[in-house]
């Protein structure tokens, strides 16, 4: 039988050259063309890329495109609004001033009423601007705080701080424990110890000027302190309603030109009621002091305004507009204060 297969299938062929040995590799004729390494070759085997025409093989760091950055419009200005501020900010100022004359030894009790009137508008407003936790007990607590604060300036043996720096720390902790009796504001208590902490403190503030009622030229210090203050206060939001600008931020409504110049006319204003007081001050004098009033209270205004737009920004709520901006003037006497105590024990 023959079988199925032809007897040359499964045979190697004879190779045309012979098998490549040594020899062979020494005698092969070398290649035309450039040399290349191991390194500058490339794999072929898979399928290329089309490139287009005109475009780079790859983009430069440089070129890599860039989100723009979202331009934010700037906030209105409302003229009226600024105008009532402003307005507000002088009946404040005036109100302060006038009652700080009608104090005198032995007659205490119509400025403290007065600046306990004050500490009542600057717990409402505050409070209902913040919104701390517990927002009642907040208030109510530091309004007690308040009264108390008004009667220790009145009543101690001597004329100092130490009262009223234990009272803001007792009212604090206060409110903080107050705070915590809620689940439901037990949770926001970290978030707001900054807002608890800057109601209680700006209410004990206002009764640092009954203690420096009672200190020799401290009546005096008032006048000029809170006169530079009211008139900064003014002269900035009456700028603003006339000419904000340049604008500080797109989201405050308020200008550099208006705090600048509120902080000069405060500073002059200073200046020209020392040059009527009798020793110990001096337009010098009251220029100094006067100064580092009407600057505390601007910005302390302006700072204000800050949170504000911060509070909007983070998607909270607008709070009452009456509050809303009543805070700015009530924050920037409420700073003064201290201030005018601090530059009366440095300087007279």
């Amino acid at each position: 039988m023959f079988p199925s297969t032809s007897p040359e299938a499964g045979r190697e062929s004879w190779p045309a050259e012979p098998h490549a040995g040594p020899a062979a590799a020494a005698t092969r004729a070398p290649r035309t063309g450039p040399a290349t390494t191991d390194g500058d070759r490339r794999e072929r085997g898979g399928p290329r890329r089309a490139r287009r025409t005109g475009e780079p093989a790859r983009k430069s760091e440089d070129e890599v495109d860039e989100p723009e950055e979202e331009v934010v419009p700037p906030v209105e200005v409302h003229r009226q609004l600024a105008l009532t501020i402003a307005g507000f900010a002088a009946l404040l100022g005036v109100g302060l001033v006038l009652g700080a004359q009608t104090s005198g030894p032995g007659h205490r009790l119509p400025f403290a009423f007065i600046v306990f009137g004050v500490q009542l508008l600057f717990v409402l407003a505050w409070t209902m601007a913040m919104r701390p936790p517990a927002l009642l007990v907040v208030a109510g607590i530091s309004a007690g705080v308040a009264a108390l604060a008004d009667v220790a300036a009145v009543r101690s043996d001597i004329a100092g701080l130490a009262p009223l720096g234990y009272l803001a720390v007792g009212g604090f902790v206060a409110a903080v424990l107050g705070q915590l009796v809620r689940r439901v504001d037990r949770v926001r208590v970290t978030d707001s110890l900054g807002a608890t902490l800057l109601i209680v403190v700006g209410v004990v503030a206002f009764g640092t000027l009954i203690v420096l009622s009672r200190i020799p030229a401290g009546t005096q210090a008032i006048t000029v302190c809170l006169t530079a203050s009211g008139v900064a206060l003014t002269v900035a939001r009456l700028t603003d309603a006339v000419l904000p600008w340049p604008r500080l931020a797109p989201q405050v409504p308020r200008g550099a030109a208006g705090v600048v110049a509120g902080a000069m006319v405060g500073t002059l204003t200073s200046a020209l009621l020392g040059s009527y007081l009798v020793a110990p001050f001096t337009p010098t004098r009251a220029a100094v002091i006067g100064l580092v009033a009407a600057v505390t209270a601007v910005l302390a205004d302006l700072a204000v305004g800050y949170a504000e737009a911060g509070r909007l920004m983070a998607g909270e709520p607008p709070t009452m507009w009456v509050a809303r901006h009543m805070q700015g003037p009530l924050g920037g006497f409420a700073l003064a204060a201290p201030a005018a105590y601090a530059m009366c024990m440095l300087f007279l």
